[in-house]
């Protein structure tokens, strides 16, 4: 049911008088430690479910269930159907969150919402949890009228194991089935920045072990002579680049990005480098973030120094996560990392690879009538138009919804900013921002459905 156009004054009226409201709801997504990942509890993750579910069925729409999905945790699907003529808009984004990681990291509880200059600090804050809060709150603008059909999904494990909900797109497309996508899983590079993200790396990881003794060895006895696993994986991690930074592996070779990056002062600010390091790489900062690949070592498993023993280790793993280029493919870029490892490995190490995890890349189509309804939405709330920005992030569904939906425009943008620290100890969102997305989100359904009505 189309209720009666809103002018973009009672729009901005409805969501400043409901952004209190908004707000608190946003601190009970965050106090619940909804972490996807294995050895995790999974209550948390299904209470959070639970919540958006609620959040969803009060934004006023008629349909909202929970729906299982093939080993993840279930999504949350809720649909209003579109007036005669208007197009049909699917919402996304996902409730689960990283892990918190070490809490003395942390300058507040990572799981208790804390409030602090105008910001909501704590893990999932931004990541996504504010994406969930500003599809809920445009939608509450309408009070159940809506100028265009709605679709919203919102997932359990993106963080993790995304590529779970592609396959569940692939078998249900007519459940997502849309004339334009909102992925709201992106953000900003700076707090007032307006800006639309139309490309994204694609992904791959995987674990690399590394063995070479049945057990331990006493270090004294037999260090000098025994083939230590971790002197062994420390070598062949260290060859994937050189000593400008620059990725080794035959095959990958940077590419650019045509739009503008952040100068090296920005970044180095975001980032929170070190006085006296030097970043990493060549090209721009554009291209190096958004358009090449890069390598990294997300993670080790190792004897820590506080339980270190004088012994020669007989394995190590570690995790490690590539970035690929939108236009890249992320089954040869993975295969390409894991025979360089494989060739430069030493002294015959038994190398076993496993748990590989992949997701492609998305190049966005920047003219349609969608993205020129949201240029207008999002100046009316900044203040000035969006510019368009890459990110080095990778979203597993939205390659999926691009194969499945080619004539469907995608557009992401969201609350979050560079300087949120989202999978970072300390991640916050700034509420004028999360007010402004809301208000963004809110005009371009507006705008979008009495356009296309048109």
């Amino acid at each position: 049911m189309r209720g009666k156009a809103l002018t973009p004054d009672e729009i901005e009226g409805a969501v400043a008088a409901d952004l209190p409201r908004a707000i608190e709801e946003l601190k009970r997504l965050v106090s619940i430690p909804s972490v996807a990942f294995p050895g995790h509890p999974e209550e948390p993750v299904r209470a959070a479910a639970a919540l958006t579910e609620e959040l969803l069925r009060g934004a006023g729409l008629p349909h909202v269930r929970q729906i299982p999905v093939e080993g993840s945790f279930p999504a949350v699907y809720a649909e209003a159907p579109a007036p005669p003529g208007a197009p049909t808009v699917l919402l996304y984004a996902h409730y689960d969150v990283q892990p918190a990681g070490d809490p003395a990291l942390w300058r507040t509880p990572a799981f208790e919402p804390t409030e602090i200059d105008g910001a909501i600090h704590g893990r999932g804050a931004a990541d996504d949890k504010s994406g969930i809060i500003s599809h809920v709150a445009a939608l509450r603008v309408f009070q159940g009228r809506f100028p265009v059909g709605v679709r919203v999904l919102i997932e359990g494990q993106e963080e993790y194991a995304g590529e779970r909900l592609e396959a569940f797109v692939e078998r249900n497309p007519e459940l997502v089935r849309a004339d334009t996508m909102i992925i709201a899983d992106t953000g900003n590079p700076r707090v007032g920045d307006p800006s639309v993200t139309t490309s994204l790396r694609g992904m791959g990881a995987f674990t690399i072990e590394v063995r070479t003794l049945e057990e331990p060895l006493h270090s004294g006895s037999f260090g000098g002579a025994a083939p230590d696993a971790l002197a062994a994986l420390i070598r062949m991690l260290a060859a994937l680049h050189d000593d400008h930074g620059d990725i080794r592996v035959p095959g990958l070779p940077r590419g650019t990005f045509l739009g503008v990056g952040p100068s090296e002062e920005e970044f180095r600010e975001t980032a929170g480098v070190l006085d006296g390091v030097s970043l990493v790489g060549s090209g721009s900062l554009a291209d190096r973030l958004w358009a090449s690949y890069a390598i990294t070592v997300t993670g080790l498993d190792v004897p820590t120094v506080s339980g270190a023993i004088n012994a020669v280790q007989p394995a190590a793993r570690a995790r490690v996560t590539v970035r690929v280029p939108p236009a890249g493919d992320p089954k040869t870029t993975i295969e390409a990392v894991v025979g360089f490892l494989q060739q430069v490995a030493p002294w015959g190490v038994r190398v076993d690879v496993t748990d590989y995890t992949m997701g492609s890349g998305f190049l966005a189509d920047t003219a349609g009538p969608a993205r020129s309804a949201l240029n207008r939405a999002m100046e009316r709330a900044y203040g000035r138009p969006p510019r368009d920005v890459g990110a080095g992030g990778s979203i597993p569904l939205v390659s999926t919804l691009v194969r499945q939906f080619p004539a469907a425009e995608v557009l992401l943008f969201g609350a979050e900013d560079d300087g949120a620290s989202i999978h970072a100890p300390n991640e916050r969102l700034v509420i004028e921002e999360l007010r402004r997305t809301i208000v963004s989100e809110a005009l371009f359904l507006q705008e979008y459905g009495s356009t296309a009505a048109g």
